[in-house]
């Protein structure tokens, strides 16, 4: 599996104690360092099956200062994807990718159906 996350976020320490409580094998993935490509982006909202929205991170400082509440209903995907890619710090985090799944935000149900 892979664990997108940002050393900062608590959020993202949570995730990654529980995931190394449950034994669970990962490759992390620092998202400043190696933020998410484009393709990558579109790959995970397919394999996840959740709206694109999912993928921001509504409460960090970037989504805010740029306006994107009321920015989004207006973008076409294309137009979300491309500033999602240009900016780390708008991808909703963690991120948990497997085989079969994508998984951003920390939800422990979610985590517990696909990653157990």
């Amino acid at each position: 599996m892979l664990f997108i996350c940002y050393s900062r976020c608590t959020t993202c320490k949570k995730a990654q104690a529980w995931l190394d409580e449950q034994g669970i094998a990962y490759t992390r993935r620092e998202i400043k360092d190696q933020p998410p490509t484009e393709a990558e982006l579109r790959a995970w909202v397919k394999e996840s099956g959740l709206p694109l929205k999912r993928f921001w991170n509504t409460s960090g400082i970037p989504y805010r200062e740029l306006g994107m509440k009321d920015r989004l209903p207006t973008m076409s995907e294309d137009e979300q994807f491309k500033l999602l890619a240009s900016d780390p710090m708008l991808v909703k985090r963690p991120l948990l990718i497997g085989d079969d799944f994508a998984l951003p935000g920390f939800k422990l149900p979610e985590w517990e159906e696909k990653a157990l």
